[in-house]
């Protein structure tokens, strides 16, 4: 599977307390944000997710 980008704009104080929460914790900010968008996608699955796992069984 080939990796895609992903451009957001957010206010730059945010931007700034996110980067310095993940520096704290000694994790970059790309890894922080796949886990929350794979956490995210597994609490709310779409039909064509909960179709794939069905299939899989």
């Amino acid at each position: 599977m080939k990796d895609s980008g992903f451009r957001i704009r957010v206010q730059r104080e945010l931007r700034e307390q996110f980067l310095a929460a993940c520096k704290a914790q000694d994790k970059p900010a790309a890894q922080v944000l796949r886990e929350f968008m794979r956490d995210f996608v597994e609490a709310h699955p779409t039909q064509s997710l909960l179709d794939e796992q069905k299939d899989r069984k």
